[in-house]
């Protein structure tokens, strides 16, 4: 591959002018932080919104953050109503029956605290992570795919997919020629693994990192943006709890971090050799790896694994994406 791989001038010299640009705009981000990112957010039920185009295909409907004079917030009454009428039913999903409807939901409802039932507490929580996390994996399934079609290829490369290699190492933080450590990181996280992580963080959603700051696994950050301060933070610490404009985006990032971060590289290492054996990737099994993602280490995996386990979240691993409907008209997601 290393002919097929290979960088012209040009590519080298659009490259390094993309790079510009983008240094750039992380030094303009961290001289002017956007003020609405730590703000509480709030969210309202779009059903005439026109669908958006992803990886996966059209999604839907889109749940936006609501403006000052705009149309009702969203609640949990109005959310787990609408969860009904789409005949959404996680029962009926661990039985293999039925997919999840591709509605997407921009931030916690700021009333999560108040449902007093445990159980319906995490159905609601784990309805509404569901499309999140199928959908950030769909992204990453779309780029493996053409990575396996690039390393299937003979001859030289079009210019178009080196570009593409090129961004993508930037991402993965892997060598421009480094096609197969690419493809180890390039991979899905199973749902259950990730709900587990994303309800330990947040207390099934009722944190107040996921309500005003839609952080749902507790990234920490030493930027110098405004994210939040833990309460509880100890003396001489310095980290803060990073804080995203959507659910989709702090799903994106923890995907992200799992896939670059050289704590994980045995997270890594077990999923690659599950996917050697054409082993379905396991989230229990690769629970054991993540000693490094809390200050709790053994404890912590126990933890996500007895989640795991109790609420049968392993039966959601092969849970899909609804077909969307092909009328809509495809628009930038507003998530």
């Amino acid at each position: 591959m290393t002919e097929a791989t290979r960088i012209s001038t040009f590519e080298k010299t659009v490259i390094g002018f993309v790079g510009v640009c983008a240094v750039a705009a992380m030094v303009a981000a961290l001289r002017y932080p956007p003020a609405s990112v730590t703000q509480s957010p709030q969210a309202e039920f779009r059903l005439e919104d026109p669908a958006f185009e992803t990886a996966s295909g059209a999604a839907s409907a889109l749940i936006r953050g609501a403006k000052p004079g705009g149309a009702p917030l969203l609640t949990v009454s109005t959310l787990d109503r609408t969860f009904a009428q789409l005949g959404y039913d996680l029962d009926r999903l661990r039985d293999g029956d039925g997919l999840v409807p591709r509605h997407f939901v921009a931030a916690m409802p700021s009333d999560m605290r108040a449902i007093r039932v445990p159980a319906k507490r995490k159905a609601l929580f784990i309805k509404t992570v569901l499309p999140l996390i199928l959908q950030a994996n769909d992204e990453i399934r779309a780029d493996r795919a053409r990575l396996e079609r690039i390393l299937g290829h003979k001859g030289d490369l079009p210019a178009v997919d080196r570009l593409w290699l090129a961004a993508k190492a930037e991402v993965y933080e892997v060598k421009r020629t480094d096609l197969k450590g690419l493809q180890a990181r390039m991979d899905v996280i199973p749902a259950s693994l990730a709900i587990a992580q994303a309800a330990e963080e947040t207390g099934w959603g009722t944190s107040r990192f996921v309500l005003e700051g839609n952080a749902l696994f507790g990234q920490w950050t030493f930027s110098r943006n405004s994210h939040m301060v833990p309460r509880k933070r100890a003396a001489g610490r310095k980290h803060q709890v990073q804080a995203f404009p959507s659910l989709i985006e702090a799903v994106r990032a923890y995907m992200e971090n799992l896939n670059t971060h050289r704590a994980y590289r045995d997270f890594r290492a077990l999923r690659s050799a599950q996917r050697a054996k054409s082993q379905p990737l396991h989230g229990l099994e690769l629970a054991t790896t993540l000693t490094s993602y809390s200050e709790r280490g053994e404890k912590y995996v126990e933890t996500i694994q007895g989640l795991i386990r109790f609420n049968r979240l392993q039966a959601l691993d092969g849970a899909r994406l609804g077909v969307a409907t092909a009328s809509r008209r495809p628009a930038e997601p507003a998530i």
